[in-house]
């Protein structure tokens, strides 16, 4: 929710358009889809909704999926959910966006052939959600999403309830901006609406597993935890090996500005697939003469120079990244607490570097996306996030430089790229719950 308070407007349009889809409020309404029952399935006159923040990392980028640190936040962008629960375990869901149909019996779900534990190693496949195409290249349906967040549930044994629902979203599509994180947490906040409290780890790792295991994107924890446990004005340093937490200050008058390039990586959805494997091959090179390496999370720098010769160049700088982005990760947090402006400049510069130079990431996209930010005065740091090859840039930027950040975008980055840049500054937000409705 907005921290002024409900959003009264968009309320007021989820209401209606539950209203238009499913039939006035009224403990007489009958469904109507040819799957549904009677009218008693459905309690009308409890009109709820919940939300889920979008999620935007500011430093940690390759070294999820390698057990190690990320320092992401929670921002104001979000999908809600207005909702009437039901009876009898059925789900109708619609997109407020592209009007498409998603319905499933919740005790009935099964992860379809071939897209379980992961199948698809596809990253563009995690914003396959409520506002884009009703299909997906990979056959992913925006719905899966929610379809998987209630097989996961179910499978965990949890009393997950039917409902049906509008969905309405504030996170652009395909910015990597973790929107289909968003739209499962809210989805599994609204089936347990009634239920027994879950913690935070668990509900991240249900959403994850739900994206993995039922919709098939091989995805890291990250984005779930962040929805699930983010703090307004903080930061959320996360151990992705022990799922341990910490919160961390954003310092005062320090804005996060989001800045998304215009320009897609689904052109290059193989290269993470390929780091992944480049990362794995490291470990599998370096544990003949390190016993007890479980992944790049176990190696430091010093022993990476003993024993950088044992492996091929290409697979030598995957592993320097990843060892040394993780010692920024934990120095970042430190320097976020303590107000060090220069040194988070200094971290977000090496962090792109490292990802430009060592683990070959970067477009020209991006790069140009930093240099012009970086030229504006007011501007902290700068950097590329997420898993690189177009989408945003994250900046940390002074409060009343945000206007000429946005200008300098829009007359310098449009121009030298020929794609049309956006800016988002954002507001840190609080993690997934219900909205407030009076």
């Amino acid at each position: 929710m907005a921290p002024n308070g409900p959003d009264h407007e968009r309320i007021g349009m989820l209401t209606k358009a539950m209203d238009d889809v499913y039939g006035q409020a009224s403990p007489a309404t009958a469904p109507t889809s040819a799957e549904s029952t009677d009218g008693s399935a459905v309690d009308a006159t409890q009109f709820r909704i919940v939300r889920a923040p979008g999620r935007v990392n500011l430093i940690g980028d390759h070294t999820e999926y390698n057990d190690g640190f990320v320092l992401p936040v929670a921002i104001e962008l979000d999908t809600w959910i207005g909702f009437r629960p039901r009876q009898d375990g059925f789900v109708r869901v619609v997109s407020r966006h592209s009007r498409d149909v998603g319905s499933f019996r919740i005790d009935t779900l099964a992860p379809a052939p071939g897209r379980g534990k992961g199948g698809v190693a596809a990253p563009a496949a995690a914003d396959a959600t409520a506002g884009s195409e009703a299909t997906s290249a990979n056959g992913t349906r925006w719905s899966d999403y929610v379809a998987g967040m209630a097989w996961s549930l179910r499978e965990a044994g949890l009393p997950a309830r039917g409902f049906d629902g509008v969905v309405h979203t504030t996170i652009p599509i395909g910015s990597g901006l973790s929107s289909s994180s968003a739209l499962e947490i809210a989805s599994a906040v609204a089936m347990l609406s009634d239920g027994p409290t879950v913690s935070l780890p668990m509900l991240a790792a249900l959403a994850q597993r739900a994206e993995r295991d039922f919709v098939g994107v091989d995805c890291g924890i990250m984005d779930h935890m962040t929805i699930a446990a983010g703090r307004e004005d903080r930061a959320l340093l996360i151990d992705c090996r022990s799922l341990d937490t910490r919160y961390a200050s954003l310092p005062f008058g320090i804005c996060v500005v989001v800045c998304d390039t215009g320009s897609s990586r689904e052109a290059h959805s193989s290269i993470p697939v390929i780091r992944r494997a480049e990362c794995a091959r490291a470990v599998a090179l370096l544990s003949e003469r390190m016993p007890g390496l479980c992944s790049l999370r176990d190696l430091d720098a010093g022993s990476l120079r003993r024993h950088r010769a044992r492996l091929p160049e290409n697979v030598a700088r995957r592993a320097e990244h990843v060892v040394s982005e993780n010692a920024r990760v934990v120095a970042a947090a430190v320097a976020l607490d303590t107000g060090n402006l220069d040194e988070l400049g200094r971290l977000f510069a090496e962090s792109h570097t490292s990802l430009r130079d060592l683990y070959e990431v970067s477009s020209p996209a991006l790069e140009a996306m930093v240099e012009v930010a970086r030229a504006v005065p007011g501007v902290v740091a700068s950097r590329m996030t997420g898993p690189g090859l177009g989408g945003c840039t994250v900046n940390l930027v002074l409060a009343d430089a945000v206007p000429a950040l946005q200008a300098a975008v829009g007359r310098e980055y449009d121009s030298r790229t020929g794609l049309q840049g956006r800016v988002y500054p954002v507001a840190v937000a609080d993690r997934a719950g219900p909205v407030a409705l009076g």
